[in-house]
């Protein structure tokens, strides 16, 4: 048995019901490549890759592909936006109160343990979002120095 073939960014986007254009695919490669990006750096990644975008066509094109599935946004309480490629599980993250810097963390155990409230009021629960916040090893070396 041979493994199917790894779709590629246009398969992807048609196959979210997208339209296919060299911004997006630009957009969606950039994500996928950064880590935990904000807009403007989204936005200078797209630019590296097809020239001119509007400020407005990168929100627009972030709001499709978040609305699709393709693309996580997060906003930690205090900080702008980031947006992420990694989709499909619920992962948590841990930022730095310093320098805002965003990693991913696995949930602690099994499959998605934290979808499990200690009580849910009757709502469906299907996703939990978790943030962890603390000194990057950046921040705390710089202060213990």
């Amino acid at each position: 048995m041979t493994a199917s073939p790894t779709p590629t960014t246009a398969e992807e986007l048609r196959g979210a019901g997208l339209r296919v254009t060299a911004a997006r695919v630009a957009l969606l490669e950039t994500v996928r490549d950064g880590d935990h990006l904000g807009v403007e750096a989204i936005a200078s990644g797209v630019r590296d890759r097809v020239g001119h975008i509007s400020l407005q066509a990168v929100y627009e094109a972030l709001h499709a592909l978040t609305a699709a599935g393709l693309v996580r946004r997060i906003e930690p309480a205090g900080h702008p936006a980031r947006y992420e490629g990694r989709v499909g599980d619920n992962h948590h993250h841990v930022v730095c109160r310093s320098c805002g810097a965003v990693a991913d963390v696995d949930c602690a155990v099994g499959d998605a343990p934290c979808l499990t409230a200690a009580d849910d009021h009757g709502f469906t629960i299907d996703e939990a979002e978790v943030v962890y916040w603390g000194l990057c090893p950046d921040c705390s070396t710089g202060r213990s120095s």
